[in-house]
């Protein structure tokens, strides 16, 4: 038996959006779809082959991702006296996921990405993920990095639709 560990450079991205925590939401939620998970088990009954998984996926997820959950505990937090909103989602796209867990199940560790989008009192609201690039990469798996890259340029062209900064980094 072995145990490996491995360290690695992350990058976390914290854009300030425009607009109030639930405009940012709305706008976010209206461009990445829920994940209509009885479409999808209704495809596995009957036994659907992958083109039409991916079809079915593409055609749901027009921008490339779709929100697997969604977190607001604000609310709940707000019993304790914070009073910063916030939610958190896990963000992804099940087709893209495969083509990494095939290679290497522990990139399930990554995906769906996670992302935040929280507004403290009188101060800016900001969504918040990690780098997709930089956590597909810490597998060290030459499969699965361009992958990380190709979500990074995803994720570019989502801000971009949001209408919301694109970091540099998810670019190049």
């Amino acid at each position: 038996m072995t145990i490996s560990a491995a360290d690695w450079p992350a990058r976390r991205l914290a854009i300030e959006v425009d607009g109030s925590l639930d405009d940012a939401v709305a706008r976010y939620e209206a461009l990445v779809p829920q994940y209509p998970a009885a479409r999808f088990e209704q495809l596995v009954a009957d036994k659907a082959d992958w083109r039409t998984v991916v079809a079915v996926t593409d055609e749901i997820a027009r921008h490339g991702f779709l929100i697997y959950w969604r977190f607001s505990g604000d609310s709940l937090f707000g019993l304790a006296g914070d009073t910063t909103r916030w939610a958190a989602y896990l963000m992804g796209n099940h087709t893209i996921a495969e083509r990494m867990a095939r290679h290497d199940p522990a990139a399930m560790l990554y995906a769906p990405l996670r992302t935040v989008i929280s507004q403290s009192p009188g101060g800016p609201t900001r969504f918040v993920i990690e780098q997709p690039r930089l956590q597909f990469a810490s597998l060290g798996n030459p499969d699965v990095t361009p992958v990380g890259i190709e979500l990074d340029h995803k994720l570019a062209a989502l801000l971009d639709a949001l209408h919301w900064p694109v970091p540099d980094g998810l670019t190049q």
